[in-house]
């Protein structure tokens, strides 16, 4: 019989917040910023392929992001694309740093449910400035015991953490809206992987869920976890 859970690892862009919608929007901005200089029909894609190569280099966030644009902006242009184009790409991305913090429904509700019962630590991955700002505005953080700001989620992260904060990942759930980066790594490390979809996730996030792996389930909503907890605790 499993040990019961007593470590619960939450993601926090497009889990307890909005975060790719304005991603998204930005990627709109940008197609209409460079329409007038280049007659490329996939820049998306393109954009897409910058974003792949430059994330070794510049992790997970929006300033890297912003470079990102810059760069494709460059390259579909052959160079020639105007200083005010730029600017503009520039100045989005300031204004995307500066977006009010957008939490999700259920949130709030279902981390006042947990917080005296589980250790939380919130586990995300991107710019360390700009997720501690998300956090404070959020006003989130006091439910929380840990806070990982982490460059990459993989098993050994996961392992880590639950070590760190708690009683080792097979005494842990991870939930999250990205199966690639918050529910398959968790299960791989031993942890329960708890997926919960979100309408917008990055393309680069999607992977095939382990449907028939003992330790995953799905869930529509954060509202939905408190009575997740109680089945898998009477397995």
């Amino acid at each position: 019989m499993p040990l019961p859970i007593t470590t619960i690892g939450f993601d926090a862009d497009d889990t307890l917040w909005q975060n790719e919608q304005f991603f998204r929007s930005s990627e709109k901005h940008f197609s209409s910023l460079l329409a007038p200089h280049t007659d490329i029909a996939d820049l998306t894609e393109r954009l897409l392929e910058v974003e792949k190569r430059n994330l070794d280099s510049y992790g997970f966030g929006i300033k890297g992001f912003t470079l990102s644009l810059i760069e494709t902006a460059v390259e579909v242009t052959n160079g020639k694309v105007p200083a005010t184009v730029i600017a503009e790409i520039l100045d989005a991305g300031r204004e995307m740093l500066r977006h009010p913090v957008e939490t999700l429904p259920h949130v709030t509700e279902t981390l006042e449910q947990l917080t005296d019962h589980y250790k939380l630590v919130l586990v995300t991955k991107g710019d360390l400035f700009d997720q501690e700002r998300k956090l404070a505005q959020s006003g989130l953080g006091e439910f929380f015991d840990a806070i990982e700001i982490v460059s990459t989620k993989d098993r050994n992260t996961y392992d880590r953490i639950f070590s760190r904060h708690g009683d080792g990942a097979d005494r842990a759930l991870m939930i999250g809206n990205s199966l690639k980066s918050d529910v398959v790594p968790a299960i791989e490390a031993g942890a329960w992987g708890i997926f919960v979809p979100h309408e917008l996730t990055w393309v680069l996030e999607h992977v095939e869920a382990p449907v028939e792996n003992p330790r995953f389930r799905q869930i529509e909503h954060l509202g939905q976890l408190a009575p997740l907890l109680a089945e898998i605790g009477s397995i």
